[in-house]
């Protein structure tokens, strides 16, 4: 059976998600980073984690041969910094207030809750790769999260 490829996106959009930011640096050490909202707990014990980027990202060694990562869940008030890392933009960092984590990857400014983690794993998954990280930092702030439904980002609060 062949599969609709819009149809099964529009589909997927029918889960509401939150909304992140996947940041590392690069071999120069420069900043990078992609919005993702494939993300999701895996295991309390170790503590681990999973994010998906698309195989076609110019970075995608980076993160798949670096050291670890950050992960930056974004707060209500973020979205215009979901859409800035969803763009094709040079510098997607000029201008964003942020700071090292104690991995050394870059944690936003008044984000929800931030995760620092080790590369545990990359696994090859279709157009796509799952990166497990074993969660060595954590922080939470006393934010509500940035969801994502049907293509629309939302607030807790927010009627449809």
């Amino acid at each position: 059976m062949e599969i609709d490829q819009q149809k099964l996106r529009q589909c997927f959009g029918a889960f509401m998600t939150g909304v992140t930011i996947v940041t590392t640096t690069d071999s120069h050490d420069k900043p990078i980073g992609f919005t993702a909202n494939s993300f999701t707990s895996v295991s309390l014990t170790p503590p681990m984690l999973l994010v998906c980027i698309d195989n076609g990202s110019e970075n995608l060694n980076a993160y798949i041969k670096g050291r670890g990562f950050a992960v930056n869940v974004l707060a209500s008030d973020q979205q215009d910094l979901s859409s800035r890392f969803a763009s094709p933009i040079a510098d997607r960092f000029e201008g964003i207030a942020w700071q090292n984590s104690a991995l050394g990857f870059p944690i936003f400014k008044d984000v929800a809750a931030s995760f620092d983690c080790t590369l545990e794993q990359a696994i090859a998954a279709g157009d796509h790769t799952i990166m497990l990280g074993r969660i060595d930092n954590f922080s939470s702030a006393d934010k509500l999260g940035l969801g994502y439904h049907r293509g629309q980002y939302f607030t807790r609060g927010d009627t449809a």
